[in-house]
């Protein structure tokens, strides 16, 4: 396990290129965990000696500054989108860990998750801006075009589900949304967009699954199905499972990965799991970061092991 407060800095070991990573956490539904692993992996890129800005796009239901430790603040995404702000490092507020900032979602207006495509655009533009090394965008439930494009934008997204058939049978769900949406968005795809639907609209159990159709238009059209397989070759989501309490819960990343290469055709990525842990609760209950209340808890292990798979160190 890293020693969080040893003086080797881990960010001079890598071979980091500079630029900015944008890390996206989605879910097929609520209450998966998605603030928690949103926070906890900006604390530990923070601890690293990276720079690191966590956005939450839940909008609406944001509460990702609970997880942080931090009040509501004072100035969120409303501001900017209302236009009481021009800027979005007007938003940024420091966290009690060194090097990490929040931008806290909407609080005050239910209307405002529904964005527009051209302020959609504008955030994730002006995101990209942004003084950091790291922005983790902490996303809203369901498959919203709004969450589907913010996930689809990032350079990685990360799902979050519990062992559990409803939050697997939405994580699957939020998959084929965002695959779907993804293809659709591929300017060069269009002419395969009809196919596209048809394999969309296949059922788990039917026969014509979207990976194997994909093989058919590469029958019909080789150039264009060969196009839309590297499109979809490209997509290579994270997994984490949590609240896991046995090895049959562990082992359902697995099979959600087995199951995704032979339906989807996609390699998603199963990262690791997160043990089921009370002090979790205890943690929000205290407004005090996980990581920082309970630094021998199991989880700290877990998310230690899950940063440096997404580093690849």
């Amino acid at each position: 396990m890293t020693d969080w407060n040893s003086e080797t800095n881990l960010k001079d070991q890598l071979s980091f290129n500079g630029n900015q990573k944008i890390w996206a956490i989605g879910g097929g539904k609520g209450g998966v965990g998605k603030s928690l692993v949103t926070a906890n992996l900006s604390i530990c890129l923070s601890l690293m000696g990276y720079k690191v800005v966590a956005i939450d796009l839940d909008l609406g239901g944001a509460n990702l500054h609970t997880c942080l430790g931090v009040p509501i603040p004072e100035k969120t995404l409303s501001d900017y989108l209302t236009k009481k702000v021009r800027t979005l490092e007007e938003l940024l507020t420091p966290t009690p860990i060194q090097n990490l900032s929040i931008i806290s979602g909407a609080q005050d207006d239910v209307g405002i998750a529904n964005l527009k495509h051209m302020q959609k655009a504008k955030i994730l533009s002006k995101i990209r801006n942004l003084d950091a090394d790291f922005v983790l965008m902490d996303l809203g439930a369901g498959t919203t075009f709004n969450t589907l494009d913010f996930f689809i934008s990032a350079d990685q997204g990360i799902l979050t589900a519990l062992p559990e058939p409803t939050s697997i049978e939405n994580t699957y769900r939020f998959i084929k949304s965002v695959y779907h949406r993804k293809l659709k968005m591929a300017e060069d795809l269009l002419e395969v967009g009809p196919l596209i639907d048809q394999a969309m609209n296949a059922r788990l159990n039917n026969n014509a699954t979207p990976s194997e159709l994909i093989e058919k238009v590469i029958e019909i059209n080789p150039q264009m199905g060969h196009k839309l397989k590297a499109e979809i070759q490209s997509f290579i989501p994270k997994l984490v499972i949590n609240q896991v309490r046995t090895q049959a819960d562990i082992d359902i990343g697995f099979s959600m990965k087995i199951i995704c290469k032979k339906y989807f055709g996609i390699n998603l990525d199963y990262i690791g799991y997160l043990e089921y842990d009370a002090t979790v609760w205890q943690s929000v209950k205290k407004r005090r970061p996980l990581l920082m209340e309970f630094p021998n808890s199991a989880l700290v292990s877990n998310f230690d092991r899950i940063v440096h798979r997404l580093l690849k160190i």
